[in-house]
Order: C-alpha cells, then sequence, then structure tokens
C-alpha cells in the first residue's frame, strides 16, 4: 500500500501487491461504506417509523433495489454502475412507497398495529419484488447469467474493483453526513411525529430528505454488492446498548461499527469454508435471524 500511495519502492512480490491493492483492499473499503450506509439507514428508519424493526432488508426496500438494478442490467436499459444505481433507485423508492400505501391500508395509523403491519407490508413487498426479479432474470438472462445474479442477489463481494470503491465511499460520506445534519430532528420524531411538529420540525420535509438519503444509500450499496440483510436491524441495536438513544452519538457510532462488522463477516465468508467463498448476506442472515427473534419477543413483552 505504501507504494502505491507514497511512491516508495518497499521490496514486496507483484503478484502479492496486485492482490492487495486491487482485491483485499477494494474489498475492505467496499465492505466498510456498505457496512455503514446499511447501519445507518436502520437508524433512521427506525427513528422516522418509531419501528425497532424497521430496516432496508425487512422493509423491501434492498428487495425493490435488486429489482431496479437487475431491470437494468439485463435489458439493456442502460449501462455501467451509474445506471443500475439509478435503476436500483426507483426500485427502493417503489418499495418504500408500496409499503407506506400497503401499511396505511391495512390500518397502519391506528396506533398500536403499526409495527405490525409495516413489517407484514414489508415481508409482501419484498415477496413481490423478489418474484418480479426472478421473472426478469427467468425471461431475459442465460444460465450463467442466473448463476452469476442469483449469488450476487445474496450479496457478493467478489467483483468490487476501484470504479465501486469511488462510487461507494463517496455515497457514504455524504449519505451519513445528510442524516447527521438531522439528529435533532431524529430524535424529535423518537417520540413521535406530533411531538417533532410540536417542536418546530418540519415534519413532512425532514421525512422527504431523510428517506430520499436512505433510499439513495441503499440502492447504491444494492447496486455494488446486491442485498445484504440484517445488518440494518442489528447494528442500530447494539450500538444503543453502547451509547445510548441520543443520535448526535447513535449515529457515528453506528456507522463505525456496522462498518467493521460487515469487514468482519466478509472476512469469515471467505475463510468460513475452506476453498469456498460463501455469500455475504449468508453470514450477515446467521446473525441477524436470531437477533431478529431476540427483538421481536422482547417488543412483545414490554408491551
Amino acid at each position: 500500500m505504501a507504494n502505491h500511495l507514497f511512491d516508495t519502492h518497499y521490496p514486496v512480490d507483484a503478484l502479492d501487491a496486485g492482490i492487495v491493492w486491487n482485491y483485499r483492499l477494494t474489498r475492505a473499503l467496499v465492505s466498510a461504506s456498505c457496512g455503514a450506509c446499511l447501519a445507518v439507514s436502520g437508524v433512521v428508519l427506525q427513528s422516522l417509523l418509531r419501528n425497532a424493526l424497521a430496516e432496508p432488508y425487512l422493509l423491501g426496500i434492498s428487495a425493490g433495489a435488486s429489482t431496479g438494478a437487475v431491470l437494468i442490467a439485463l435489458t439493456g436499459l442502460g449501462a455501467g454502475i451509474i445506471s443500475m444505481s439509478l435503476g436500483a433507485f426507483i426500485g427502493a423508492l417503489t418499495a418504500f412507497l408500496f409499503v407506506a400505501l400497503l401499511a396505511m391500508a391495512a390500518g397502519g395509523k391506528q396506533g398500536g398495529g403499526i409495527t405490525t403491519q409495516i413489517i407484514l407490508a414489508g415481508i409482501a413487498s419484498s415477496q413481490l419484488f423478489n418474484a418480479i426479479t426472478s421473472l426478469i432474470i427467468t425471461r431475459s438472462a442465460n444460465a450463467e447469467q442466473a448463476r452469476g445474479i442469483m449469488f450476487w442477489l445474496l450479496g457478493n463481494l467478489s467483483g468490487v474493483r476501484w470504479p465501486d470503491v469511488v462510487l461507494a465511499i463517496p455515497t457514504a460520506l455524504v449519505g451519513i453526513a445528510l442524516c447527521f445534519c438531522y439528529v435533532r430532528h431524529l430524535d424529535a420524531f423518537s417520540f413521535g411525529a406530533e411531538s417533532a411538529a410540536s417542536l418546530g420540525i418540519p415534519v413532512k420535509r425532514t421525512r422527504a430528505v431523510l428517506i430520499a438519503a436512505v433510499t439513495g444509500m441503499t440502492a447504491i450499496m444494492v447496486s455494488i454488492v446486491g442485498a445484504i440483510g440484517f445488518v440494518g436491524l442489528v447494528i442500530p441495536h447494539a450500538a444503543r446498548l453502547l451509547v445510548g438513544n441520543q443520535h448526535h452519538r447513535l449515529l457515528p457510532v453506528s456507522a463505525l461499527t456496522g462498518a467493521i462488522f460487515l469487514i468482519v463477516a466478509d472476512v469469515i465468508s471467505r475463510t468460513l469454508l475452506p476453498g469456498q467463498v460463501l455469500p455475504i448476506g449468508v453470514i450477515t442472515a446467521l446473525v441477524g435471524a436470531p437477533a431478529f427473534s431476540i427483538i421481536l419477543i422482547r417488543g412483545n413483552q414490554n408491551k
């Protein structure tokens, strides 16, 4: 790394140097960016929706982003990572709007049922967009493309290179910085939209900006590495145990913890089975599914 960054001339094997610079470092940087974005997205959604289970994967946002990215990739509507990111953003935003409308239609405005309605709407959204994605793959992809896409949909860092790093890091920095500008608003939203409005918070504008930020971060990360679940669920709750509920501490700690968590998950995915690389989404699901169960049980016990 020093040879590349500072033009030093340490004696290093060229093959080893290429592996570290072009493969290991890019995976680590994209993992960190993705983990930070997903963790912060979870914090923001849980505060805006006042729902301990809200996160991009469970709400179907990641599934919608996957559908948009796959549609762009296979139908030739655009080329390159920017086009895929735009398609993923449109898909993610569509999925979120679908969840919101379905939850409201099912009576989600009526207080106590909000958690159940949103989660059920998220499950419905995930199933719908996963089905659409499968249909697109079946109709448009050959066997080799289908195999690669299915592996990517489970979370795959094997193909990331420096152009992906150039997109991932600015996305993380800008998205997280934007969310951090609204820490006072998020603190107010923790007590409900009515309380936030009474404190002079512009509720509609704040929701629109933060949902756009979350959708954008999720979409771009999905377009790079695929759908990685449960990071936005597990990390915010772990961070709250460390620093409490004040968002000026919670957001940066969640971002840092999410980055470290996904880097570790990537290392485990490459070393757990000798000679094989597991999709990183498999590792996060093995951690996230039990955590989801614990949070759900504790939430019911506290009612």
